[in-house]
């Protein structure tokens, strides 16, 4: 069996160094506040920067990763002899998986001899994150890379994403909400519940009201549909709003004594469009 590397994107949310410590190398998607010149790396403002801008009324504009980026980040692993796995960015969100796609086309006449697959995740934030990780346990565990392959497509489906927003704002500048939703939801203390379905798009199951509840909310969808409330894998993210995550955390143990294995920021690409106060829950269950 060839010697052969997992690749991700930032989409991932998953801290770089943690990637290092994994074995696995990624590209980064970009941001601008407010039209600027300077072009940022999802890791290359401090987070707490990043959200305290937002708060303040910065808006990001945020930036696909292109085809040719990708394909000179591949074409160095593939020249060493290795092959290739990327396990990319919910196409329904952003058009980076389709260039690494491109790029592995591209790169499979010039390197003949060597694999290279692409995966769309249908995934975002640390749900692509925790598919990374699963697919990384099945190549540690001696899977080729087309069996690596073939367990992220069939596992992908149920990689669950809940997560709600402290702020419909941030929901408004996107088109998710429109700005009379937005206005008196907040006004009213209005918090939506969403997920990412099938076709890796966002989408509002339910809104409660007060954050507890939209907490509690997110824990009640773990309890009710994960395969191994007591033992799965449960990774969080959050936009600069730790306490809620403790919140959570506690609420899920209390009800099944499942422990969260990670927690991670949600990245400036994805917190653009999210906002602070974002907390978003993943694991495996019966179905998204």
């Amino acid at each position: 069996m060839n010697e052969y590397v997992i690749f991700t994107d930032s989409g991932s949310d998953i801290k770089p160094a943690m990637l290092a410590e994994w074995g696995v190398p990624y590209r980064s998607l970009t941001f601008r506040f407010n039209d600027a010149e300077t072009e940022y790396d999802n890791d290359g403002m401090e987070i707490k920067t990043f959200y305290d801008k937002m708060r303040a009324g910065g808006v990001a504009k945020t930036a696909a990763i292109n085809s040719e980026t990708f394909s000179v980040e591949f074409d160095k692993i593939l020249s060493e002899g290795k092959d290739l796995l990327y396990i990319g960015f919910s196409s329904g969100l952003s058009t980076t998986y389709n260039s690494a796609r491109i790029a592995a086309e591209e790169l499979r006449a010039k390197h003949p001899d060597r694999k290279i697959i692409a995966v769309d995740s249908l995934a975002a934030s640390a749900g692509q994150g925790l598919l990374v990780y699963l697919v990384l346990q099945k190549k540690q565990e001696g899977a080729t890379i087309e069996e690596a392959a073939a367990y992220a497509e069939e596992i992908k489906l149920n990689i669950c994403h809940w997560f709600t927003v402290d702020d419909l704002v941030y929901l408004k500048r996107g088109g998710r909400v429109s700005p009379t939703a937005a206005f008196f939801g907040n006004a009213l203390g209005i918090k939506p519940v969403m997920h990412v379905d099938n076709e890796g798009h966002l989408v509002n199951v339910q809104k409660v009201r007060g954050r507890r509840a939209a907490l509690a909310a997110l824990a009640g969808k773990y309890c009710e549909t994960a395969f191994d409330p007591a033992n799965g894998t449960i990774f969080i993210s959050q936009a600069d709003c730790m306490s809620d995550v403790e919140v959570l955390a506690a609420m899920i143990k209390e009800k099944t004594g499942g422990t969260v294995k990670v927690i991670t920021d949600v990245g400036t690409v994805i917190g653009a469009h999210a906002g602070p106060g974002t907390v978003a829950l993943f694991f495996v269950g019966r179905e998204r």
